[in-house]
């Protein structure tokens, strides 16, 4: 794993979404992050295709502190199974890549 990674997951409200960066954040698991949406999604669930709006959650962090973000995510997350996934951020300017490794550690 590299040293700094783009988290992602979704949910069913802005609100909810929200709440998970902004505890995230608070806890210094992550730098930064953004919500993006509405987007409508297409998916099984329970074996069933569904169709919802959904909001997705993206986060700056550390690799390090990747599984203590997952572990907060997934308790935090409303949803019984939500996607928590990363990205590799594989290159970026030497004073951001600094202060997001700085504000999480």
């Amino acid at each position: 794993m590299t040293e700094y990674v783009q988290v992602s997951t979704t949910t069913d409200s802005r609100d909810t979404a929200m709440d998970l960066l902004r505890s995230a954040v608070e806890a210094e698991l992550a730098a930064s992050g953004q919500v993006f949406g509405p987007a409508t999604s297409v998916f099984w669930h329970l074996g069933k295709l569904g169709e919802a709006e959904e909001w997705q959650v993206v986060l700056k962090a550390t690799a390090a502190r990747y599984p203590e973000l997952e572990a907060h995510l997934i308790a935090q997350h409303p949803w019984d199974n939500p996607e928590v996934t990363f990205t590799s951020i594989d290159g970026g300017s030497t004073a951001y890549l600094d202060w997001l490794g700085r504000t999480t550690t």
